[in-house]
């Protein structure tokens, strides 16, 4: 599973790290994903891989963030890595590279994954040199963080899913805004003390319009993997104005009864926003779309190995909207 896990991670590198610059006319063969055959490029001691993340202008240059091995950098396109992260926490939740600056990193510790032994972080930290430095920037109390999402236009506007206390209620979960760098942080969104925030996605044509999913969801410190971890308060809202304030999605064909973990990935089709969720629920789970940005909703694929509360990690490929790529226990790229 690490292999393959993290041979999906590297894939979403690829294509994050494709950027804009692929357009909005790129084409893909229709072969370009039948029978991929993946290699290992390590490193061989960080456990899987918990999040990565990719400079477009750099397109050998990659970050990934593993389940207790801290984070890791390569500037040759997984040839060789570096550890740059060892005075921090090892386990490592999520990853952000600014756009505007590919020198300001942001990290959130503590993974966000379905296991019964699974570590805690210690809040943001952020690097403005590349990850050769580091600060701690906050939000210790939040133990998990599933999400970073930073404003194409501006570095310092940040927006953080956060977990919470996975082994008990946590008053300090949610969705966390920053607009300078992590200095001073604002909880713009709060479900209740039992349900956090694990994504957070934005309209790449438009940081204004911005989504997160949140999780009511209770780990337990014995062996539960066959216990769903389903709750009515799970569910995805929608921001207007950046992240400042939150209204709860529903929508037609948005599917009923208690949800588990939701991955997001957005994207601008038209004049419209096109918003996929893959989403873990008591039933009717699977891949859904909505091309209205929330408002209404259609399954478009019903494989059970898509939804569980492990990775639930989504990446539409830059310049092509309908192509999208989905990191499960086991998943690959679809057409939808």
């Amino acid at each position: 599973m690490p292999r393959l896990v993290f041979g999906l991670f590297a894939a979403l590198v690829a294509l994050s790290a494709a950027g804009p610059s692929a357009g909005a006319d790129a084409r893909i063969p229709s072969n370009a994903f039948d029978a991929p055959s993946w290699r290992l490029i390590g490193p061989h001691r960080a456990g899987w891989g918990t999040a990565v993340g990719g400079i477009a202008t750099q397109p050998d240059t990659f970050y990934f963030g593993a389940a207790g091995g801290g984070v890791w950098k390569t500037i040759d396109a997984g040839r060789t890595w570096q550890p740059i992260f060892d005075q921090g926490p090892a386990s490592i939740g999520a990853i952000a590279i600014a756009p505007s600056d590919p020198k300001v990193l942001y990290v959130g510790t503590g993974q966000v994954t379905t296991r019964y032994d699974v570590a805690a972080g210690e809040g943001m930290f952020k690097s403005s040199d590349g990850g050769q430095t580091w600060s701690a920037i906050g939000l210790d109390g939040t133990r998990h963080i599933g999400s970073i999402w930073v404003d194409p236009g501006n570095a310092q506007h940040v927006l953080v899913a956060a977990l919470g206390h996975v082994f008990g209620p946590n008053d300090e979960r949610g969705v966390y805004r920053s607009e300078d760098g992590g200095a001073h942080w604002t909880r713009t969104l709060f479900v209740s003390a039992n349900t956090g925030a694990v994504d957070v996605v934005a309209d790449p044509q438009d940081a204004n319009v911005v989504f997160a999913s949140v999780w009511q969801v209770r780990f337990r410190p014995w062996m539960s993997y066959f216990m769903p971890d389903y709750g009515p308060e799970s569910g995805i809202y929608k921001s207007v104005d950046g992240g400042v304030h939150w209204a709860r999605l529903s929508g037609g064909g948005w599917p009923a009864g208690e949800l588990g973990r939701i991955g997001l990935a957005a994207a601008h089709v038209g004049s419209a926003t096109r918003l996929y969720a893959v989403v873990d629920a008591e039933k009717d789970g699977g891949l859904y779309r909505s091309d209205d940005a929330g408002t209404h909703w259609q399954r478009v694929n019903d494989d059970g190995e898509l939804v569980n509360g492990y990775f639930s990690r989504l990446t539409v490929m830059p310049g092509v909207s309908s192509s999208l790529l989905v990191s499960a226990m086991s998943a690959g790229s679809m057409p939808l």
